[in-house]
């Protein structure tokens, strides 16, 4: 049975948001803003965390997604995953 986007996506979500690995500020801004695409479209909010420096960098990485429709969001993110998380593939 083929699975579709949305139970693709939250498999993918929960494989990032339990990894371990350290990835690198660019690569997790990603994952931010493309999460934040997906799941919220162009409804901004602000990032929450006390860092004002690191919720500017959060919340422009999401402006240069507006483009994209929650649905082709939710396919990088999972593009993001498989790349940088090594998901088990046997599905």
């Amino acid at each position: 049975m083929k699975k579709d986007l949305n139970t693709k996506f939250e498999e993918a979500y929960k494989m990032a948001s339990e990894t371990t690995e350290k990835l690198p500020p660019d690569i997790m801004l990603q994952f931010y803003a493309y999460y934040k695409q997906a799941t919220r479209g162009n409804d901004y909010e602000q990032p929450s965390g006390g860092i004002e420096l690191r919720n500017a960098f959060k919340l422009n990485a999401w402006f240069q997604l507006n483009h994209l429709s929650e649905e082709e969001a939710k396919k990088h993110y999972i593009k993001l995953v498989n790349k940088y998380l090594k998901p088990n593939t046997s599905n």
